[in-house]
């Protein structure tokens, strides 16, 4: 049975009615007030929420502690990553017991056996540029060519907005440039002089790169992306031959390409964009290495991952110096049933990452004579993925593995050996035995007849008997694949008679290009009835009872779950909706805040009647209605630049004043983070910590 709410009165939201009408329909929004942080009452109510919920959740706190301790208990508090080659120097991050940050660190050694002798450099204390902050959170932190400089970004507000900074690693003293309001990308040119990095306009959109030569003080354009659906990254080649511009849309990319070594030249287009065409490259040369006298003058080609012609992508070679399409040469292509998700090219091979049935594979496609051959994994249901992998002219890849019962590892795979050698497995403290835990890969049937997969891991003394809690989770949007991975913090549910499932529904990347087109724009409503579906397969064979069942989605996954909650609030027990991208329909209405134009190739732009009343069908705000829900804690972050606050906010008001149960309601917003929650390892290690320990009490 879900906990009643304690004798502790909640804060009421006042009303504030505002129509609004579009296509001749008008919509009240009583709560359109609290977009506006100046109106004290928007802080006063966001205060007063987290009031109630620490009063609610009081009675929680030994069990917060406990779970917490469990956590930390299990984590491996001062360790180091595999470092990461990039030319005589190795790359790695290391964390320190009592220390909330990383230090970014590298050692020089020409030969890996000595590595281990060789002086440590620290090139960063996270730690120390926290310090006073309640937010700190690095983006950027490349490393010029010629390793003498670092350039980094920092935010300490959590709205995902970098300044950029320039230091010195012979003397550790930082350079008086100093560049605000810029995004994640940054790339040095190869005169080590000379990095680009993108800026935001007014809706937070990276639409401009600018080149900044060190001790100038003004920038250069480089590129102006004027079409609002498009945003901006920059890279480097592995060859370290071109910086690249890519502006994509959720359905179209443009890559421009200059030479690293002529950093005031122009950007050339490779293919000019066409609607519904989406590309990336690899760029591969045979000519002379990096620091040769004619490197400059070779320009190799790019393999190039494209859906012209296949939902599923092919992989074509086209000359850099001459991209025309008569001259592609098709290398893989595209078939049905196997998407194509990325490229990688080495001096040898050409490295795919191909999904089929769910299930991420590994490809070595040796260039001299096209052999193809994959890296074949031990357990059925996992996840592997193409790590960091700097240097060009290698057979050595870096490849990481997880599952729902194996800690995230970290190989070096020879492409020609064939031979794999584990570099490192996250250590689980505390005695966790894998051989006490059980995956699945189930699959139910959607209405149309859809295949849905379900991952589930359990302890092996879990009764499938319904009787016991299940957390069962879901995002299925922009095509993101949640795929199954080791996590030491669910180990706290999964120890409590928990089982936990992941509905790898349509929207998501799960399946391929394929099943996230089947799940936007309008047929989005295909990704809440696939949960649904997957929550009435588990309570049908046993896995799970309604009062029992919680349910768990983030972003646009807490669209899911407003979404869910409206059509079958009788299928849930519990709820934790974080960050939730609940008021959709009004969000996509406002072209001015972050993110709208770009999503309207997403969920639909509502000026068109069509995609307003579909929408409109679904928005969780919208269909908020007089019915029983069950027990729901929201989560939100002030100044969270993706999903607004005044989103969980409005949301938790409206449900305060409609529904019809005495179940539990809470909001706890972070007055001092954004989209991602607390930026320090410990206080995220503690907001988990509060979340299980709701779904704890009220089931």
């Amino acid at each position: 049975m879900k906990r009643i709410v304690p004798d502790v009165t909640p804060p009421i939201a006042k009303l504030v009615p505002k129509e609004m009408t579009l296509h001749g329909d008008t919509r009240t929004d009583n709560y359109f007030w609290l977009r506006d942080r100046q109106d004290p009452d928007t802080i006063a109510y966001l205060e007063a929420e987290n009031l109630y919920t620490e009063q609610v959740m009081k009675h929680t706190e030994p069990l917060q502690a406990s779970l917490y301790a469990e956590m930390l208990g299990r984590i491996q508090q001062t360790d180091t990553t595999v470092p990461l080659k990039r030319d005589d120097y190795y790359y790695y991050t290391r964390t320190e017991e009592g220390k909330q940050y990383a230090y970014y660190c590298r050692k020089r050694s020409e030969q890996l056996e000595l590595l281990n002798e060789a002086p440590e450099e620290l090139l960063l204390d996270a730690n120390a540029l926290a310090e006073g902050q309640k937010y700190c959170r690095v983006g950027n932190f490349v490393v010029s060519p010629n390793h003498r400089l670092l350039a980094y970004s920092v935010d300490f507000d959590g709205d995902e907005t970098y300044t950029i900074r320039v230091k010195d690693l012979a003397t550790g003293l930082h350079l008086p440039d100093e560049i605000h309001n810029t995004y994640y990308s940054l790339e040095w040119a190869e005169d080590n002089a000379t990095f680009f990095y993108t800026v935001l306009d007014e809706t937070l959109r990276p639409h401009k790169v600018f080149r900044h030569r060190l001790g100038d003080a003004e920038d250069v354009l480089a590129y102006h992306e004027p079409d609002e659906r498009f945003t901006l990254e920059i890279q480097k080649t592995r060859t370290k031959a071109f910086v690249v511009i890519d502006s994509s849309s959720s359905v179209t990319s443009e890559i421009r390409y200059l030479n690293a070594q002529d950093p005031t030249g122009e950007f050339r287009i490779l293919l000019p964009r066409t609607q519904g065409v989406e590309y990336d490259v690899a760029h591969h040369m045979t000519g002379p290495a990096r620091g040769e006298a004619d490197f400059a003058q070779h320009e190799g080609s790019f393999f190039v991952r494209l859906n012209d012609t296949a939902k599923t992508f092919r992989v074509v070679q086209v000359p850099a110096d001459n991209p025309a399409k008569e001259n592609w040469k098709e290398i893989i292509p595209g078939r049905d049933g196997v998407t194509i998700e990325s490229i990688h090219a080495f001096r040898d091979f050409l490295v795919t990452e191909e999904r089929h049935r769910g299930l991420t594979e590994i490809y070595m496609r040796r260039l001299a004579d096209g052999a193809t051959h994959a890296i074949e994994f031990p357990e059925p249901v996992y996840t592997a993925g193409i790590g960091p992998n700097a240097e060009f002219e290698t057979h050595s890849l870096r490849i990481e593995y997880s599952s729902l019962v194996t800690p995230p590892s970290v190989y070096d795979y020879d492409m020609t050996s064939r031979i794999r050698v584990l570099k490192k497995q996250e250590e689980v403290l505390g005695g966790y035995d894998p051989s006490r835990y059980r995956s699945e890969r189930l699959y139910t049937k959607a209405a149309d007849g859809t295949e849905i997969p379900i991952s589930l891991v359990y302890r092996d003394d879990f009764q499938r008997n319904a009787q016991a809690p299940m957390l069962l989770y879901g995002y299925g949007s922009y095509g993101i694949s949640i795929d199954p991975v080791f996590s030491s913090d669910r180990l706290s549910l999964l120890d409590r008679g928990y089982a936990f499932a992941i509905a790898h529904i349509r929207g998501g990347g799960d399946l391929g290009k394929p099943w996230h087109d089947a799940g936007k724009m309008l047929h989005k409503k295909n990704t809440f009835t696939d949960f649904i579906a997957s929550a009435e397969f588990l309570i049908a064979h046993g896995y799970a009872t309604p009062s029992r069942l919680s349910i768990n989605g983030r972003s646009a996954g807490g669209l899911l779950m407003g979404a869910v909650i409206n059509m079958r609030p009788d299928l849930f027990g519990a709820v934790v909706a974080g960050v939730p991208f609940v008021d959709s329909l009004n969000t996509a209405s406002d072209a001015t805040l972050p993110l709208t134009v770009g999503e309207y190739e997403e969920f639909g732009n509502p000026e068109d009647r069509a995609f307003y009343e579909y929408m409109k069908s679904y928005a969780p705000y919208e269909n908020v209605c007089a019915q029983e829900y069950p027990a729901i804690l929201i989560t939100a972050g002030l100044n969270d630049p993706r999903v607004s606050y005044w989103e969980p906010a409005k949301w938790t008001a409206k449900l305060r004043t409609m529904k019809t149960d005495q179940n539990v309601l809470l909001l706890k917003t972070n007055m001092g983070s954004g989209h991602f929650g607390a930026s320090g390892r410990y206080e995220y290690l503690k907001e988990r910590a509060f979340e299980y320990a709701f779904l704890l009490d009220v089931l």
